[in-house]
């Protein structure tokens, strides 16, 4: 089929005003912020969507979706559009990207039964300011939160600056909504637990689009207590020593909202003001008095165990200040794009992984020494250092973060700097047994690499593909390599 003729069955499914096809628009639904400086100056070398639509009921996804499995036309399901690994770029000539834009209401708060429904297209930020206005909180807060989108959150499999404490995504979702290619809705029913065979939510959670599209989502809330809020900031020696207080606290049983450890290179761009060249370790404890009591205890007891490597505790208010500026809105992300446009980058980008306790120091130090040593342009690097930010009791994660300003071809950014790097990292992590990806998903650009992550568990992820999307048609090359669409958008 031509562009033209799927538009014309796309206005006939919806309605006119539903359907865009607005070529600044497309430009811009043809790659997420993996891309933002070729995005920026105009040098995407992938093709445009044919259409974006906008359905307003669950009906209509059903309909667009069966069509579109019916003629064999790319779907790119799309939300807040904050996705950082390539999952919502495009990599087939007749796409269509089904945003989420008016699922936008909020069904159902319920205080009592302590959960929230919300269609997928709410931001998170409109649900969180609902419930903190009677005393709640998702406990969900991605730095991506004022503009994220609730579906998206579930698909990418999404975690918060508050995960210690509440979780990821996949431990907030009740029950679900969902549409699959051909035009079947699945409605998971929200109740505290079941054992009525394999937890059938996880086929949804985390999909990235690859086999359905979620239309509704249910939460957990919790109670929102602000005002016992406390901070602890400490500058220490090295990451090892933040690691295993990290671990200290998390196996003696206590759950800080925030816990974080800070290489000195890392440190530096978010503590300039009190880091004096050293890592940070931080927490934040939150809750019910005598929960934010006992955390304060177990945070010191943890911290005085391992003091000979603790250089000196910093200003509570410091640490404060800094979180109560993490989150970045749809403004920032406009002007940085705009200054993109403008001018030669200086780019920064992250790859996060995860393992447990004891591989995670030597991961680190193994990555940080292969990039100084092997990276072509490691003398061009302005950062490369790393941060754990979401603790559990058999491990962490580790953020790797690295920096440069850019001096090629904006087209060739992505291939002269990021992906060379995240190979060592990817590789370091899956030979050390870890996980490539802790929290931003496959998407397209670590695809290469999901038969290394799963290994002979691929045969699960395998057949999910080709039961529920037989046609191949959900986002093309997201998560299942495509050899094809790899060697032209990425090696």
């Amino acid at each position: 089929m031509n562009n033209n003729e799927i538009v014309e069955s796309l206005v006939a499914l919806l309605s006119e005003d539903q359907v865009n096809t607005n070529q600044d628009d497309l430009y811009d639904a043809s790659a997420d912020r993996y891309k933002k400086y070729a995005k920026a100056r105009k040098a995407l070398d992938v093709p445009m969507p044919t259409a974006i639509v906008y359905p307003n009921t669950t009906e209509e996804v059903s309909s667009l979706l069966k069509y579109c499995n019916e003629n064999h036309i790319n779907v790119i399901p799309r939300g807040g559009k904050t996705a950082t690994e390539g999952g919502l770029e495009n990599w087939k000539e007749n796409t269509v990207v089904i945003d989420a834009k008016n699922l936008n209401k909020i069904v159902k708060i319920d205080p009592y039964n302590m959960q929230a429904t919300a269609l997928a297209g709410v931001e998170l930020q409109t649900l969180e300011d609902e419930l903190r206005k009677i005393g709640y909180t998702t406990g969900h807060s991605p730095q991506s939160k004022p503009v994220a989108k609730m579906g998206g959150l579930v698909a990418t499999r999404s975690i918060g600056q508050f995960s210690t404490l509440y979780g990821g995504i996949e431990d907030m979702v009740v029950g679900l909504e969902c549409v699959f290619p051909d035009g079947h809705i699945s409605r998971i029913k929200n109740v505290s637990r079941r054992a009525g065979g394999p937890d059938i939510r996880h086929i949804a959670i985390g999909n990235e689009g690859t086999l359905c599209y979620i239309t509704e989502v249910t939460v957990k809330i919790f109670k929102y207590f602000p005002e016992n809020n406390k901070f602890f900031g400490y500058l220490i020696k090295d990451v090892e020593t933040g690691i295993k207080v990290l671990r200290e606290v998390m196996v003696n049983g206590y759950r800080p909202s925030v816990a974080r450890t800070y290489s000195e290179e890392d440190a530096a761009q978010h503590f300039y003001h009190f880091h004096k060249n050293k890592c940070v370790l931080l927490f934040m404890a939150e809750g019910t008095e005598g929960i934010v009591s006992a955390t304060c205890k177990g945070i010191e007891e943890a911290v005085e165990k391992f003091k000979d490597g603790i250089i000196e505790q910093v200003d509570s208010q410091h640490i404060e200040d800094w979180f109560n500026h993490l989150n970045w809105s749809q403004q920032d992300i406009d002007d940085e794009y705009e200054g993109m446009m403008e001018k030669d980058a200086h780019a920064g980008f992250t790859t996060e992984i995860s393992a447990d306790w004891e591989t995670i120091p030597k991961i680190y130090d193994a990555v940080i020494k292969r990039v100084r040593e092997e990276f072509p342009r490691a003398h061009e690097l302005t950062m490369l250092g790393g941060h754990s930010s979401h603790s559990y009791i058999n491990g962490t994660n580790m953020y790797f973060v690295y920096n440069y300003e850019i001096s090629c071809a904006p087209e060739d950014e992505m291939m002269v700097y990021h992906h060379p790097i995240q190979r060592i990292i990817v590789e370091e992590t899956i030979n050390a047994g870890g996980s490539m990806c802790h929290h931003h998903g496959i998407g397209k650009f670590r695809s290469e690499w999901t038969l290394d992550e799963h290994g002979s568990a691929y045969y699960m992820l395998e057949k999910l593909k080709e039961a529920f999307d037989p046609n191949g048609i959900m986002n093309y090359g997201t998560i299942f390599p495509q050899e094809e669409g790899i060697k032209k958008y990425i090696k």
